[in-house]
Parts: structure tokens; sequence; C-alpha cells
């Protein structure tokens, strides 16, 4: 009868007489899961050694005494002596030994291979004896495999491994299978786990790895790389780099050795991405293929993964509760709703091309050029910024959940990484939100929208979003903002680039394109088209971009706005040519000059208007930015040159009459559209539009964030205010209020 079988042969229901190890291995080997070679000493081989010497029922007897008096130290101790000294003198058979040399030579001569315990109740869901009974690695020849498959014998009878059959109620005969499996040279090895053994998470794959063997992982002597898989989408959660004083390997005589590790080197992550998700996806595979959680072991050599040994976990806990994980990083809930995905940190719109749909994209702040991307994100996250800077506003447009002013979340957040940003809150936390699917509400019939009598004109920046804010019960575009179309327009080239390579008419058929897209959705109701007004910084970006625009040392307030369009006029004269065009189709288009600082640069600029295309055409309105304070002073005077309406740039004007960069995120607590100072700017500004019958309006959040803002415009007596889509029901309810308050009063 033979006692040897390769792993090849063996399935899981082979355990009783292989045990789990050696099951587990054979099972693996047959679903096609890369396995190193090797073979069996059955149970069977054990039993008939013990038997033929005639020490069988002494080794049982000895043994059911040492199970019944665990508690006492020395007789313990005394009784496993005695135990294995009988398994040691009993030995190999004749017969066993030769079959054992002949699938050794199978493997290969002089193979080095390791040589485990596989003992009955081993690696089975009730008990994995994990590192109880004894491995040796590194073994080659003929003797010394025999003489340590007889170690592996012995190692059954140590006082720990009785102890812990004990305390698991194994009271029955023991027997013991051992594996001799051929030897991978492992550059990196260690552990996975289907689950979270800490938590009970069965959603995440948490692998440990170290450098070299894995004897010091499971013996605990260095500090191993700890990874998070999400199982449901394969994406790395989070990624801990261990610390590693040294490295088992293969002594070239036999054996294993040490070598230490220097600091560089023991701190360097041990397992590349690639590698993580691999393992994460053969440990999910093999877990379908049991249907229980398992705890996995592994082993790399030249790149190529092998499992060495696989069981179910036994102490995963229960589930714990869902519970909200701390955040990673806080900063400004710019843009409501929460967002979940894998993080890809970009710190250049050059780089956007890296972002896959769906991620969250990080970044130290965005600007116009990051449009694009920030479309596809599930959510943005950025280190600098407040609530008014250009991540923000475009997130709120697109619906795009989004935090800024974090500080150092490029540096905090891994790529890859899955989080969960609230854009509410202003939280970015670690794993994905489930949100269970909403139930279906009954169909209630459309409610007609509260008259009001202040208009209500909506912020826009996309062409694509244009028809289904058309749609909504506004007035109007209250600022149309030209630099995001420009960006989107012309690839991310500076419009520059395009004059100097002659490619004028290109810039004037792309721009009216994606103009004419927001201009036909709304019919007659009026568009106002803001005049690009990106800062030298944000041109500068753009291809080409170096080559044209000065660097300042702050642009906020530096070459920028109707300045600028009296100063480089070939370029104005080509956007005034596209607005020219597309009323040509749609005249409810309509120019707004931002950034006006000085009587004459507006008189400048107006007379370009007047001289071009655009300023023949009947109907044109033209309206100003009052975002400079002096706005306070001049409006009178711009009435009186033809200006039809200004728009309260809330976001600016605030910036400049309180003198905190609205982009700081160090700063963000001082930024208030509420304060006194600029309410006050506010309703000048507001009353001398009415004293001169010009149109006045606002565009900004604050009608619709901030308590009692819209009442404080209602009653300045505004004409219109501008908003973004999402808080379109929000604007109006604040509006509405406020007009009917201010009526009551009125009335009493």
């Amino acid at each position: 009868m033979t006692y040897v079988r390769t792993l090849a042969e063996i399935r899981l229901t082979d355990d009783e007489s292989v045990g789990g190890k050696g099951a587990n291995l054979g099972e693996l080997i047959a679903a096609g899961f890369p396995v190193p070679g090797g073979f069996v000493i059955s149970r069977d081989g054990y039993w008939a050694a013990l038997e033929k010497a005639g020490v069988r029922a002494e080794v049982a007897d000895l043994h059911a005494k040492a199970l019944a008096n665990v508690d006492d130290a020395t007789f313990l101790a005394a009784q496993c002596d005695r135990i294995r000294d009988l398994v040691r003198e009993a030995g190999l058979t004749g017969d066993l030994q030769e079959e054992i040399a002949q699938a050794y030579h199978q493997l290969g001569a002089s193979t080095p291979v390791a040589i485990r315990s596989s003992a009955t109740g081993e690696d089975g869901a009730e008990a994995s004896f994990a590192g109880m009974n004894a491995t040796y690695t590194n073994i080659w020849g003929d003797h010394a495999v025999a003489e340590h498959v007889v170690d592996c014998w012995t190692s059954l009878f140590s006082p720990r491994v009785v102890s812990y059959r004990a305390s698991r109620g194994f009271t029955g005969e023991p027997a013991i299978a051992v594996v001799v499996q051929r030897m991978i040279r492992s550059e990196r090895s260690g552990v996975i786990f289907t689950a979270d053994p800490r938590t009970g998470d069965r959603d995440r794959v948490v692998i440990e790895g170290v450098f070299g063997q894995g004897e010091a992982i499971v013996s605990g002597a260095v500090e191993p790389d700890t990874y998070v898989v999400g199982k449901q989408d394969l994406l790395i959660l989070s990624v801990r780099i261990g610390r590693q004083t040294h490295k088992i390997v293969a002594d070239e005589s036999g054996g294993d050795v040490t070598i230490q590790l220097p600091e560089p080197a023991g701190g360097r992550r041990v397992l590349s991405e690639t590698a993580v998700l691999e393992l994460a996806r053969m440990a999910t595979r093999v877990e379908e293929h049991y249907g229980v959680p398992q705890d996995i072991e592994f082993a790399i050599a030249d790149h190529e993964i092998f499992l060495v040994q696989s069981r179910p976990i036994t102490t995963l806990p229960p589930l714990a509760p869902a519970s909200a994980s701390a955040a990673l990083v806080t900063g400004l809930g710019a843009s409501p709703g929460e967002g979940s995905g894998a993080v890809r940190v970009l710190h250049d719109p050059v780089e956007a091309k890296h972002l896959r749909d769906g991620e969250i994209l990080v970044a130290p702040m965005t600007n116009p050029d990051w449009v694009p991307a920030i479309r596809r994100a599930a959510a943005v996250v950025t280190d600098g910024g407040g609530m008014t800077c250009h991540a923000a506003v475009v997130a709120r447009e697109l619906g795009v959940p989004c935090v800024v002013g974090t500080g150092g979340a490029t540096r905090v957040l891994v790529d890859r990484s899955l989080v969960t940003v609230d854009g509410t809150q202003g939280e970015v936390r670690a794993g994905a939100t489930k949100h269970e699917a909403a139930r279906t509400a009954p169909v209630a019939a459309p409610v007609a929208p509260e008259a009001i009598g202040t208009k209500l004109y909506v912020n826009l920046a996309m062409p694509e979003h244009a028809d289904e804010v058309a749609a909504q019960a506004v007035d109007g575009v209250g600022l149309l903002r030209a630099e995001f179309l420009l960006t989107e327009a012309l690839g991310g080239r500076h419009p520059r680039d395009l004059l100097a390579k002659g490619e004028e008419r290109s810039f004037v058929d792309k721009m009216a394109e994606s103009l004419l897209k927001i201009t036909k959705p709304f019919g007659t109701r009026p568009v106002v088209y803001r005049a690009t007004d990106l800062r030298t910084n944000e041109f500068r970006g753009l291809a080409g971009g170096e080559q044209f625009e000065p660097v300042e040392s702050n642009p906020m307030i530096g070459y920028r706005g109707c300045y600028r369009y009296v100063r480089e006029r070939d370029l104005f004269a080509l956007e005034l040519e596209t607005l020219a065009r597309v009323r040509e189709q749609t005249p409810n288009l309509h120019l707004m000059i931002p950034f006006v600082r000085t009587k004459w640069e507006l008189e400048e600029c107006l007379e370009l208007v007047d001289a071009s295309p655009l300023g023949r055409q009947r109907g044109l309105h033209r309206w100003v930015m009052a975002e400079v304070p002096s706005v306070v002073h001049w409006l009178g005077e711009y009435a009186g040159m033809g200006i039809d309406g200004v728009s309260i740039g809330s976001n600016d004007l605030t910036q400049l009459m309180l003198g905190v960069d609205r982009d700081s995120g160090v700063c963000a607590e001082l930024f208030d559209e509420a304060d006194p100072a600029v309410l006050d700017a506010i309703e000048k500004i507001v009353r001398i539009a009415r004293h001169r019958n010009i149109t006045s309006s606002l565009c900004g959040q604050a009608p619709s964030t901030k308590p009692g803002f819209a009442e404080h415009l209602v009653r300045f007596g505004i004409t219109s205010i501008s908003v973004n889509p999402d808080v379109i029901g929000t604007a109006r309810a604040a509006i509405a209020s406020a007009e009917r308050r201010i009526l009551l009063e009125a009335t009493r």
C-alpha cells in the first residue's frame, strides 16, 4: 500500500488522510491556481511506522494522559518528551523511506523543498493550528528530507500543540501527514485574508507582505506592509508601509539565513500596485472556489506568484456595524453631495489624461484647464481654494461633490486608495459609501414655481447642461463664464498660440459652436456673456501660454479684465466677432465687461465694441461687472457712457473690500459676502443703478446659502439675482420669502 501521493492527485475530500494543508494544496492545484508541485506522506504512513515499531498504542495512551494534565507543566513536558522519543525511535519504515525518495527525485535532483506538517484537523474550519506544528524550509537531499519528515511527526507532540489540541477539544488519537513541496526562492511573500480579520468586513481583502520568505511574517519578527483592497472594484483602499529589520532567504548549504536590512531598504514598499491587485484578484477567486473567507499564504519569485497555503479564517469576528470613519482630510464643503472612488493625485492639467472616469480628482488647485477632468471625476478635492475658487464654481455647476482648502490632500491621500468625498461636510473619508437605492415615490403633478418679482437668473459655464437648465424656471443666464468655454473649445491652447499660427478662424468657429449650444435652449431669454477673464497664471497654464504671459506676483489684481482688452485689441476683436456671429442666430446674447477699474479703460473698451460687427447690431445690451470697489464711485458715469446693466460679482467684490484672497483656505473664515462693509457697497451699487435706470444683478452663492442675504438684495431693490443651477429652487424660495415679508410690512 502506497503512503505517498502527489499534490496533483489530492482533493479537499482527502483531508482525513492527508490533513488540511495537503488537501487544500491539492484542491488549489485542481482548481488551476499556481501552487508549487510536491507530494504528501499520508497519516497512514505515520501510523504504519508506529505500528511496525510496536509503539502506536503506547503513544496514544501517553497522549491521552498528557491531554488530561495540560495544566501541570512539568508532567506535560515529561509526557511529551517520552512520546517524541518513541516516535523518533520508530522512524520511517524502509518501504516508506523508499517511496519518499522516489517522489522527491521526481521533483528534480537535489531540489530544495519545504517540509510542512499537515495534521488531522489542521487548517480546518474549526482550528488552524497556525504555526503549531513544525515547518522546515530549503531542505535538500534524500537523507535530510527523510530526517525532517520524522521531525514533523515529533512536532505533533510538543507541549504547546498538546495544549492547543486540548483547548480546541481534539481528544482523539492524533495523526499527522507531511507535505513536501518544491521550495520557492521567495523575493517577497506574505499572507492574504479575504475578509478583514480585525473588523469582519467581508468586502475587503487584507494583504501583508515582507521581503524574503514568509517565516518572518508568521513569526511576527518584522513589521510587514499592509494593503487593504476593496473586493467589489479591486481598488486599493489603504497602504501602510512597515519597517523590516531583516529578511529570511535560502542558505546555499541548506536551511535558512537571516540578512539584515539597512534603514532605506527596510522601509521600502514590498508590493507594487500591480502585485497587490493581482494577489487580491487571485485571493478573491480562491474564496469564491471555497465559498468561505480564506487565509492564504503566497510567495513571489521572478514576478511570478505562487500560493503555498490556503485555509478558512477561523477567527473572523461578526461584521461590525457601519460607523462613520474618521476623516482623512478636512476642508471647505464647496459643492454638496457624496462621491466615492479611487484617488487620482494630479498636479498639472496636462496629467488629466491619467484620470479615469469616476475617480476622485485630487489637485493642489484647479483652474479652467481642469474642466474636462472635473467633468469625469466622481468628486474633487484640492489643497487650496475657497468657496468661490474655480474648482468650487465648476463642481457646483456640474453637480460634482467638492472639498477645497484641505491644506494637504495631495500629500495625505494615496493614489488608487478608495475614499468618499463629502462635499456637504467638507470631509474625505477612507473607503466607499454604499448608497441604497431610493424607493420610487409616487409621481406628483408638477407644481408651478412660485411667482417672484425679482428676476432669477442662472450662472453657466458648460454647454452640455444648457438644455437641462433652460427647462427650469429661470429668467435667463445672468453669468456665462467665457473662460471655461474658451479652454474647452480651443482644446487647452492659448488663444495667442492660434493667432500666431494663423488659426483665427478656428477660434471664432469653435467658440461660436459652443456658445450656440447655450443660447439656443434659452430662446428669447437673455444670456449675458462675461468676456474672457483668465488671470495671467491661468493663461500661462494653457498650451503655449508661457511665451505670451507675464509672471505676476499677484495675478488676482493684475493683468486681466477690461484693461487687458484695450491692450490686446486683436484678441478682443476675435471675441467680439464670435458674439456677433452667434447673435445673428440667437439675438438673446449680450456682453458683460469684467473687472472694470477706471473710467478711461471702460471708455476705450466700449469704443472697441462699437467699432466691431457686434457694436453695430441692434438690441445688444452692454453690462459691466461690479467687482472692484471703485465701481461705487464710477457707476453713475458708467451708466452715462451707455451701460445697460451692472452685475455685482460678490466673490471678487468681497475679497477686495475685505482684503482677503478668495482662494485662500487659511483665510476662509474671513471671506463673508454678508459683512456690513460688503453689504454697504452692494446697496450703494443697486441704488445708483436704480437712480440711473439701469439693470442691477448679483451673481453668487450667498442668496441661497446665507439666511437673509436674498432679503438684503430685495430690500435694496435689485433687479435680478443669478445663482448656480444646483440652488435654483432654494434661491427662488429665499427670494419669494423676502418679497412676502417686505410686502407684509408695507401693508401694516
